[in-house]
């Protein structure tokens, strides 16, 4: 039940200076950040992170998005911490995440508007979409060795 799951704070949440607030609620859910880093994603990363993606017509715009600015990458720990952070991101498209959740309370870009201008969602995050992703993702990302193991307050609460 333990899980680490990869999270990206995408050039947008950078920009806006989003990042703390969203940590912010990570954390206070229990979810623990064993790795963390800024990276400025380049093309040939992004095609390796959205290998899925790279033949579909959006992926231009998605390429150029991420790599406009840093990037905040982490690998957060807790209990179904891939469903948990999944919940507390909202949807992928920022229109139909309900308020308290990120996208929801940050971003309003919907798939038309963006279709329409030709450009990547601006939805602030990734967030790894199952078990298998994360540990995918996570290794793509980190190195074993960027990985933390320690205790918080949550983990005696947890017991």
């Amino acid at each position: 039940m333990i899980e680490r799951t990869l999270v990206l704070l995408k050039p947008d949440a950078v920009q806006r200076c989003f990042v703390g607030e969203i940590i912010t609620r990570f954390e206070r859910v229990g979810l623990k950040i064993v790795g963390m880093k800024m990276v400025w994603v380049d093309k040939e990363f992004s095609r390796k992170h959205y290998s899925d993606h790279v033949d579909k017509p959006f992926y231009p715009g998605l390429e150029n998005f991420i790599t406009e600015g840093p990037v905040i990458a982490m690998v957060l720990e807790g209990i179904h911490a891939v469903e948990v952070v999944r919940k507390l991101v909202g949807p992928t498209e920022p229109k139909q995440a309900p308020p308290g959740t990120i996208r929801g309370d940050f971003s309003h870009h919907s798939y038309a508007y963006t279709d329409k201008k030709g450009i990547a969602i601006k939805n602030l995050i990734h967030a790894s979409g199952s078990v298998e992703d994360a540990k995918k993702e996570v290794s793509l990302w980190f190195k074993p060795e960027e990985l933390h193991s320690y205790k918080t307050v949550h983990d005696v609460h947890t017991l």
